[in-house]
């Protein structure tokens, strides 16, 4: 098992500015037919311990999460086309999702999350085939330039979210 290097306060910064900042992430998930990826909407809970991502049951990468909620979801900063994309954070996140039941304690609250930052999802909220997901994540890589890497887990995660 790789190592994780002791990581500055500046990428526990940038990396806590990346998971706020950020809506838009890569979904991967596992078919039948090998990897599935595919783009999700999402939002990070406070202390970085889930995201939430709001998704049909009509999609593939629905589907094959529910069937194994085992996933992986990667963000990045956005590229401006200058320089050198090495250079821009990025993180990749494994762990399981699980999805939130309407009628549990908590739905409430991370329906208000999400629609905090993706506003505009608020009529898919209408449409019965849609349900909100937290994903856990248990381990990642954090990229914070060209060379610059770190494993996370869990506990890195929480500490990032501090800063």
């Amino acid at each position: 098992m790789e190592k994780a290097s002791a990581m500055k306060p500046l990428d526990s910064s940038r990396l806590a500015q990346l998971l706020r900042s950020q809506r838009w992430a890569c979904l991967g998930t596992q078919s039948s037919d090998g990897p599935y990826v595919s783009w999700v909407g999402f939002v990070a809970e406070d202390d970085f311990s889930g995201l939430i991502v709001h998704l049909s049951q009509l999609a593939k990468h629905t589907r094959n999460l529910v069937a194994d909620p085992n996933i992986s979801l990667a963000l990045s900063e956005q590229d401006n086309g200058q320089g050198n994309p090495q250079e821009l954070a990025r993180l990749t996140l494994q762990g399981k999702v699980a999805a939130v039941s309407p009628a549990g304690a908590d739905y409430e609250q991370l329906k208000a999350l999400y629609l905090s930052r993706l506003p505009d999802a608020e009529m898919m909220f209408q449409f019965s085939d849609f349900s909100l997901y937290r994903f856990e994540p248990e381990s990642g890589r954090y990229v914070d330039g060209f060379a610059s890497s770190h494993a996370l887990n869990a506990e890195k995660l929480k500490t990032a979210s501090q800063v």
